[in-house]
């Protein structure tokens, strides 16, 4: 096992800066995700660290070794793909076993590897087949045995479940939670869905524009997201966005007034803000209720989507609005064509200013 750290990393393509000053530390034992939209710079950042890719300005150190000059097979990484990148003539041991048989290990030492590495991942009964008799499951768990047979100090996975369906991720996502428990390893792991990043993390790394956004737990992310942007791309249903103005203002709290619900008493301190101030208020669908309609705030409800547990409203959205979901636990009252008000519960309402960034919570400045 061994920490990463990562200090001023920069990456330029040609004329693209896709990697910008990135700074982060990934502790021992740690399992950390890298999350964002495509195009972010996350792939691009765990193959730096892999040492798949160059790095054009900063320091990168795994434990206590620089190893910006160091070849991938001198950094103690092991990689899953996106792919499985099985050889297909191969059988699942021999294809566990090409790794450590490059590395020209004993003979003892390859068999006892990959004996114990199948056992950890429950391959042992299928040793003898190849690839094409394999579930997509079971390939995927063996594409991470061939990287932990090398037992390296650092399991880096680049989207590994984006060619999986649905039930199998689910299965993978288990899988993957219960290995690094079991190991303890230090695990780094790229994926744009941000189920994964939420069930899986200690920590998660946000990226956009080849920048971090934001580092914290799925809780800290999910709560007290630091910037608009954050909070719209954690969470599923997307959280609701409306333009507001700053009423009043002060270090214990304030008042807007959002389109769509009025004015609502707030606990988060906005005493550097002007009053009239251009704010955005956030709430996330199972925050927002639904009430009998008012005449100055009333929005028509254009779908409604059951999922069994839970239920989905859809709110037609006005000239110029976003669409406003509401989350909430089935059955349901609501039918399409009805008429309803919003009602946010203002314990848990974000505010974010011109610039995306987030107003701090009265609550979190008082303790800081």
């Amino acid at each position: 096992m061994a920490s990463v750290t990562l200090e001023k990393i920069n990456k330029v393509f040609g004329r693209d800066h896709i990697i910008k000053d990135v700074d982060l530390t990934i502790g021992d034992g740690e399992f950390v995700v890298f999350v964002g939209p495509s195009g972010c710079g996350k792939s691009t950042l765990l193959r730096l660290i892999a040492g798949l890719e160059s790095i054009t300005d900063g320091d990168l150190n795994i434990g206590d070794t620089l190893v910006n000059d160091l070849p991938p097979r001198e950094r103690g990484v092991g990689m899953v793909f996106q792919s499985y990148a099985l050889y297909p003539h191969m059988t699942v041991y021999d294809n566990m076993a090409f790794g450590l048989k490059l590395a020209k290990a004993d003979k003892e030492t390859v068999h006892e590897r990959v004996m114990s590495t199948a056992k950890i991942l429950q391959l042992e009964e299928l040793l003898h087949r190849k690839p094409k008799a394999l579930s997509g499951g079971q390939r995927q768990r063996v594409a991470m045995g061939r990287a932990m047979a090398r037992e390296p100090r650092i399991l880096l996975f680049d989207e590994p479940l984006s060619n999986l369906d649905a039930s199998l991720r689910v299965q993978m996502r288990n899988e993957i939670a219960r290995l690094h428990n079991r190991l303890g390893s230090t695990m780094i792991y790229v994926t744009h869905d941000q189920v994964e990043a939420m069930t899986l993390a200690d920590k998660i790394v946000v990226l956009k524009g080849g920048q971090i956004e934001q580092v914290g737990s799925p809780h800290e992310l999910y709560q007290r997201p630091a910037t608009k942007f954050v909070a719209g791309f954690m969470g599923s249903p997307t959280m609701n966005f409306m333009p507001a103005e700053l009423t009043s203002g002060s270090k214990e709290g304030c008042r807007v007034t959002a389109k769509g619900v009025g004015e609502v008493a707030l606990p988060q301190a906005a005493d550097t803000y002007r009053t009239g101030s251009a704010l955005t208020l956030g709430v996330r669908p199972e925050h927002l209720r639904l009430e009998a309609p008012t005449d100055e705030n009333c929005f028509e409800i254009f779908n409604v989507e059951y999922l069994g547990n839970e239920v989905y409203v859809y709110l037609e959205p006005k000239e110029g609005d976003t669409l406003l979901i509401h989350r909430s636990e089935a059955p349901s009252q609501w039918k399409e064509g009805q008429k309803v008000s919003l009602v946010p519960d203002n314990a848990h309402v974000h505010l974010f200013d011109e610039s995306g960034a987030a107003l701090m919570l009265a609550e979190t400045r008082s303790a800081a």
